[in-house]
């Protein structure tokens, strides 16, 4: 009998110690977001991050990252084309999830966070659930819901709504445009493609909270976040590995100055080359025009046609007309020594009329679209081209 309640006994303990070790394990858990700097390839330039999950059981840490899409989906590409992308949560360990950062020679950091034992675990079993094959995959939008969105939004939801609270109140006055031709201008391309595609919904002042898209800012945020009795949120850093690459720019190029001399400079160039070599600059004309409608017709399709959001109604498309192509029969005439034509004459004088109203439209305060870059470039080229091929109409007669 005294050895059964003996057995019983050292069971008993076995069992309060693993209790113990398992209520151990928990309050040693620990949460952490890790950020990866940008990189070279045009999906890396907004840099990454993930929520790191410690257990401080000894085992590796795991890194839940919403990152990961699958680029061999039959629709990939024409998802991609529609502004419908699909991304998953991966959870993956941690050595794992770095070797291509390392490889790349991105710098990668983490930040601890403090929070509760009930946080903790409230955000482990979100994640957990969140991962599983059935729930891991999101409709993915650039600016509004990306992977840094969602590790913002799972932090804040396992904090009651901290992060919210305080990040919704502030601002630095940056906008989506700001931070998309900042971070795309290493690779210039993509920067004018964004600068000249993005409508004025991306000129929007932005809270530090809607910042959180792209991590490097996000991480920055964490830094300012309070606990209710004042404690830092974010109790350590440390770097993962280092940054081999060279930083982006940090500031948002204004070049309204640069744009008006080349613009005037541009304009210019054409009235001489116009009285020089006129059927150069039917060529010259020619190719411009053929970059104006194609655009044009680039930036009416992101708006009717697909669910970029951030390019609809884009003021650009005054200054770069799908009518431009029109134009194109009219300057293989003129660049064949030929008159262009009245219908050429008419779409001509369309073309300027509507660059000289995008000009107009930013006199007025309820167009906030960030285009003047745009409308002091191009709208001295469109007319340097009337006024040539105006001239020419007009002259045209007193030749015959």
């Amino acid at each position: 009998m005294a050895r059964r309640w003996l057995g019983i006994w050292a069971a008993a303990c076995l069992l309060l110690a693993a209790l113990l070790a398992s209520t151990g394990s928990e309050a040693a858990a620990r949460i952490g977001v890790i950020t990866m700097q940008p990189g070279e390839v045009f999906f890396e330039r907004f840099g990454h991050n993930a929520i790191l999950v410690d257990r401080g059981d000894g085992s590796e840490p795991t890194s839940y990252n919403f990152g990961f899409f699958d680029p061999t989906e039959p629709d990939f590409v024409s998802r991609f084309i529609a502004g419908t992308m699909r991304y998953r949560l991966v959870a993956l360990p941690l050595s794992r999830d770095l070797a291509q950062y390392r490889a790349s020679g991105r710098g990668v950091s983490v930040q601890w966070l403090d929070l509760d034992p009930t946080e903790v675990q409230a955000l482990i079993a979100m994640l957990e659930v969140n991962a599983r094959p059935e729930n891991a995959v999101y409709d993915y939008q650039y600016f509004t819901d990306n992977c840094s969105t969602r590790v913002r939004d799972a932090l804040d939801a396992a904090t009651g709504g901290l992060l919210r609270r305080q990040l919704m109140v502030s601002s630095q006055g940056i906008t989506h445009r700001m931070e998309a031709v900042r971070l795309a201008l290493p690779a210039p391309w993509m920067a004018i493609g964004f600068h000249l595609g993005l409508a004025a919904e991306a000129d929007r002042p932005l809270s530090r909270w809607d910042e959180s898209f792209i991590p490097m800012r996000f991480a920055d945020a964490l830094n300012g976040v309070r606990r209710a009795d004042g404690r830092p949120l974010v109790v350590a850093e440390e770097t993962l590995l280092p940054h081999r690459l060279a930083p982006p720019p940090r500031e948002y190029p204004l070049l309204r100055i640069e744009a008006m001399l080349l613009g005037f400079a541009l304009a210019v160039g054409l009235i001489v080359l116009g009285r020089r070599a006129p059927r150069v600059l039917a060529g010259v004309a020619g190719l411009f025009w053929l970059f104006a409608g194609t655009a044009g017709l680039l930036m009416a399709f992101l708006w009717l046609g697909t669910g970029h959001h951030f390019a609809w109604a884009n003021e650009n498309l005054f200054l770069l007309s799908p009518l431009a192509l029109v134009l194109l029969p009219g300057a293989v005439r003129a660049l064949r020594g030929r008159p262009p034509g009245r219908v050429f004459e008419t779409v001509l004088m369309l073309v300027l009329v509507l660059a000289a109203f995008g000009a107009f439209l930013k006199l007025m305060p309820f167009m906030r679209q960030e285009n003047v870059e745009w409308v002091f470039l191009l709208l001295p080229v469109h007319w340097a081209l009337a006024r040539h091929f105006r001239l020419l109409a007009g002259a045209r007669p007193a030749d015959r």
